[in-house]
């Protein structure tokens, strides 16, 4: 990767500024999300995971996207609104962008193109088809609640299918490990 994901420029959900940079040293958990799919009760979770290592050094980041079927129609103020009031979400949200091509933002290009392959990944790809959903390449995100674990060395250590929950033992684990390595 020629420029470092810690360089990409990111927007908040309230629209000011951000980079990763700012989490520099910490272990993120990056995940595409949506406010109207079946899997949005993922937010529980992700929040609870947050609470939870948040001390030891774990940042849950939110990124909404539209891409999968029109799930994240909202504005920016909408998706904040609804993830407050639903959810009590206090894990950082950013604007929303898009995680596939042709669009994609550079974030999700660097990501997918450091780890192409996800944990986990199989029946649900298999019951997507069934819906009449393929996606074009097998390295794009699959759907939303995708998870893309950065170590505190801000490389890539992992990454999730969407039906992956936050308590799921294979993320967890990584998660754990990744604390566990100094900065």
């Amino acid at each position: 990767m020629s420029n470092s994901l810690y360089d990409i420029p990111l927007k908040r959900i309230d629209g000011t500024p951000a980079r990763l940079a700012d989490y520099r040293g910490k272990v993120l958990l990056i995940v595409n999300v949506a406010s109207k799919c079946g899997l949005t009760p993922q937010y529980q979770g992700l929040e609870a995971l947050y609470q939870k290592q948040r001390a030891q050094g774990l940042e849950v980041l939110g990124f909404p996207a539209n891409n999968f079927k029109a799930q994240e129609p909202g504005s920016d103020a909408e998706i904040s609104q609804f993830c407050t009031s639903t959810y009590d979400v206090h894990f950082p949200l950013f604007s929303k962008i898009s995680v596939l091509p042709p669009d994609q933002h550079p974030l999700y290009a660097q990501l997918t193109a450091a780890k192409p392959d996800s944990t986990g990944e199989g029946p649900f790809r298999e019951r997507l088809k069934g819906y009449g959903v393929d996606p074009a390449s097998r390295t794009d995100v699959l759907w939303n609640f995708e998870k893309f674990l950065i170590g505190r060395d801000g490389k890539v250590a992992g990454r999730f299918s969407p039906d992956v929950a936050a308590d799921d033992p294979r993320l967890t684990g990584a998660i754990e490990a990744e604390l566990a390595k100094a900065a």
